[in-house]
């Protein structure tokens, strides 16, 4: 039985997983001590004829393939846990690659923090095609997630998560909360997500500490074609979406609304200070966020 496991959801990206598991096939740590669950859910491509090629292709590592047919991350993502059986779950995303000692940071973390329920590492954006004039550190977060706080171990910051690509768990913690909420996350070419915020949420209520691990490096590729104006306002309504979903779960609507309304102002102040390009896709970003909030509200009503 493995102590670590790691958990890839995939949908539809047949070659670009590869890349992913060219990564997790570099890793340092003992092979004994960890596998890999790659979870397909239900591509259409073929997805699932080179997943099997590389795991003939690595018969020394414990890389297994399964099929969720229930679409939705959130699916997928239990389907990895229950196909699972290390007491560390760790859930990296197909559109990334880690570093070699990605899996040994963990494997430390929890060894060395018994207080550790959950932990997520450094996110680093990659953009193959250049990083585009537009993108300000504050329009960036929705698409990349980049996450850096330093070189030391530490409790996550509390007005953060780890991101979804880069995160771990003890195998306890889905007994005790339960796993992904499949009301939430993405979905095929659905946007909406919230489905870590929502189990972050739900950790933090049971007083479940949270650490970061610098080590834990992962870099997320960011191809041109979520560089756009129309990708970038699609994902801002569904992150709208998703955070009504998760007020209503959690019992605050009222404060959601409070908040955003606050976020109208601190990006109003934001627009001063940058480049006008820049400035154009922050209120892009809060315009289509808010838009998606009041519309899932309506809707509801």
């Amino acid at each position: 039985m493995a102590k670590f496991s790691l958990v890839i959801a995939t949908y539809n990206r047949a070659e670009q997983v590869l890349i992913t598991l060219r990564s997790v096939a570099r890793q340092q740590a003992e092979a004994s001590l960890w596998e890999c669950i790659v979870v397909d859910n239900n591509s259409s491509d073929h997805t699932a004829e080179n997943i099997r090629a590389f795991i003939a292709e690595h018969p020394q590592l414990n890389i297994h393939y399964c099929l969720e047919t229930k679409q939705g991350l959130s699916h997928a993502r239990n389907a990895g846990i229950a196909h699972s059986s290390g007491e560390i779950v760790a859930f990296i995303d197909d559109d990334e690659h880690i570093v070699p000692g990605f899996i040994d940071a963990y494997l430390q973390l929890f060894d060395n923090y018994p207080d550790a329920m959950s932990a997520g590492g450094k996110i680093i954006a990659e953009y193959p095609t250049g990083r585009p004039q537009w993108m300000s550190k504050y329009a960036e977060e929705p698409i990349a997630n980049p996450m850096d706080f330093g070189q030391a171990i530490k409790v996550f910051p509390k007005s953060r998560i780890p991101g979804g690509g880069n995160m771990a768990m003890r195998r306890e913690v889905f007994d005790k909360i339960g796993v992904f909420d499949t009301a939430l996350g993405r979905s095929g070419k659905k946007l909406t997500g919230g489905e870590e915020s929502d189990l972050f949420e739900r950790m933090a209520r049971q007083g479940m500490t949270c650490y970061y691990v610098p080590a834990a490096v992962m870099y997320h590729i960011i191809p041109e074609s979520k560089l756009n104006q129309d990708y970038f306002s699609r994902l801002a309504y569904n992150n709208g979406r998703g955070q009504w979903e998760r007020a209503v779960l959690h019992h605050r609507r009222f404060g959601l609304f409070v908040k955003e309304l606050c976020k109208w102002v601190a990006t109003f102040l934001l627009c001063l200070t940058h480049r006008p390009i820049q400035s154009k896709y922050l209120l892009l970003l809060r315009k289509n966020i808010s838009k998606g909030i009041i519309q899932a509200a309506c809707e509801q009503n």
